[in-house]
């Protein structure tokens, strides 16, 4: 056989095998053997498929694993994230919603941060009732607290009920930290009782511009013609900073009252005036107001 025959025959490519997807009791088995590495045992995890619930034992092994608070985080996690997966088979998951919602009640007082996180997200996205007192009770008592205050505040907007909303108006006259502060702001962007607030942050200059931004969209959101008066009163401003000035008149392009402002030519002189300006922001914003409203 010469050189380039025998070379040849070397490079010829090799049939590659066929990968076989183990089935989900097969990855269970990898998956809740503690004697696995945790990298072997997450990757099992993920392979368990949406059918988990069809095998009762199956199903009840993985609440084993995540209820297991002696487990490793990353192989709870990724038990917590095979159920999700499962859930969203509504029809298939409806026998195993019980026990997934009151395994799901009882981590989400878990010593790990990152587990009891995820089980009040999606108890609170369940509309839970369990779960809503548990992120109340921790805004009242900070010693009670299972998440972050800024953190309970997004997850009280998955479920919203009016008793919220005092206790979102005491975090913004008290905050604990500022993404707090602006999380019950947004909160509050529903309630046509927090106006007064709403108002009063938007003319503080004093104030983080993020917070007088939100309190423009929660205004222009619950009391559009209190904010057309705000905005206003914004732009007649010499003072006031270019970024919430462009704010006010983007709002007002798109939902100020056409017969108001075509006829107050004051405001519209103002803003012909601010559209010669040094700031690009409010040049652009300027041209798209009076486009609207001089034609």
């Amino acid at each position: 056989m010469t050189t380039k025959r025998k070379a040849a025959k070397k490079l010829k490519p090799q049939k590659r095998r066929r990968s076989v997807r183990p089935t989900p009791r097969a990855a269970l088995s990898v998956a809740t053997d503690q004697k696995k590495s945790i990298s072997q045992r997450v990757k099992a995890m993920a392979e368990t498929s949406f059918e988990v619930c069809e095998d009762d034992d199956n199903f009840q092994r993985l609440l084993t694993v995540l209820q297991d608070e002696g487990e490793s985080s990353k192989v709870r996690l990724a038990a917590f994230q095979s159920l999700q997966a499962a859930a969203f088979s509504v029809v298939a998951f409806e026998s195993c919603r019980s026990d997934y919602i009151a395994a799901l009640e009882k981590v989400a007082t878990d010593k790990d941060p990152a587990v009891r996180r995820r089980a009040l997200g999606t108890l609170s996205r369940e509309k839970n009732p369990y779960a809503q007192k548990l992120i109340l009770d921790g805004l009242k008592d900070p010693d009670k607290a299972l998440v972050p205050p800024e953190k309970a505040l997004q997850l009280l907007g998955n479920d919203l009920h009016t008793d919220a909303y005092p206790i979102a108006r005491e975090i913004v006259n008290n905050p604990p930290n500022e993404a707090s502060k602006q999380e019950a702001l947004r909160l509050l962007a529903a309630d046509a009782s927090s106006v007064p607030v709403f108002e009063r942050l938007l003319r503080d200059k004093s104030e983080k511009r993020e917070v007088r931004q939100i309190s423009a969209a929660a205004l222009q959101a619950v009391q559009p013609k209190k904010f057309q008066q705000q905005a206003k009163e914004l732009l007649l401003d010499n003072d006031e900073y270019d970024d919430i000035q462009a704010t006010a008149l983007t709002a007002l392009t798109h939902f100020g009252d056409q017969a108001g402002v075509t006829n107050d030519e004051a405001l519209l002189k103002r803003v012909d005036k601010l559209g010669r300006g040094k700031s690009a922001k409010i040049k652009k914003s300027a041209k798209k107001f009076l486009s609207r409203y001089r034609g």
